[in-house]
């Protein structure tokens, strides 16, 4: 049987071995790299849903691929819902603590998670409200009758509750998993470890719910 050829529209191999694991044989999962895309793909939506529309929908129009693409952020309740869709470019988004002078400090890049982690619980300070939650969205868009100008465009949600540590734990992972305790368990994602953690995140569920929608659909072609 034909495998399904589909572009994950990233460059992390962790994110690319997971799916490709996820979905299985039959299916054929291409990064950007492998389709000859190396350009800085834009971000500039206001919520996940529209960033990660906006990368499968640039890789859909240029490069002609059933793509999907994904964005994931980090909502804390104290904060009014931040970092939220910025949780990449927290630190760098802080302005300096004294922009008049000529030895201000330069801010960090974009997915600096170690000044993303300390900036955050500098804001929480000794707060006892903790709770939060990772959210990840998945946009994928499809071709209808092998037309490009014929699509149909589909979203897949994964949330994970959980609260934030007042100090890291934990050095597996990424991002601010080492001080995120999802609900009903005493470790952070960083001391979990990927077997756990691939398997309770708000990723793992957002992209289950995308193999079970395609593996439907495979099966009706």
């Amino acid at each position: 049987m034909e495998k399904m050829k589909i572009v994950f529209a990233t460059n992390n191999q962790h994110k690319l071995e997971e799916i490709r694991q996820i979905l299985g044989p039959g299916f054929e999962v291409l990064s950007l790299a492998d389709i000859g895309c190396h350009e800085d793909i834009p971000e500039t939506g206001d919520t996940l849903m529209e960033n990660a529309l906006q990368k499968a929908d640039y890789v859909f129009r240029k490069y002609h691929y059933d793509c999907f693409a994904d964005d994931t952020g980090l909502e804390v309740d104290a904060l009014g819902g931040e970092p939220g869709v910025y949780s990449a470019r927290y630190a760098s988004m802080e302005p300096p603590t004294d922009p008049s002078s000529p030895i201000s400090p330069i801010p960090p890049k974009s997915h600096d998670s170690e000044a993303n982690m300390a900036l955050l619980l500098k804001k929480l300070g000794e707060n006892n409200n903790r709770s939060a939650r990772f959210c990840t969205v998945i946009a994928l868009i499809q071709k209808i009758g092998g037309l490009d100008c014929a699509y149909k465009i589909k979203f897949f949600i994964g949330t994970v509750e959980g609260e934030i540590t007042r100090e890291r734990s934990g050095c597996e992972g990424f991002g601010y998993d080492p001080i995120f305790r999802p609900e009903g368990y005493d470790k952070t994602f960083a001391e979990l470890g990927a077997d756990v953690k691939n398997k309770i995140s708000h990723r793992a569920i957002a992209t289950k719910k995308l193999a079970d929608y395609l593996k439907g659909t495979k099966d009706t072609h």
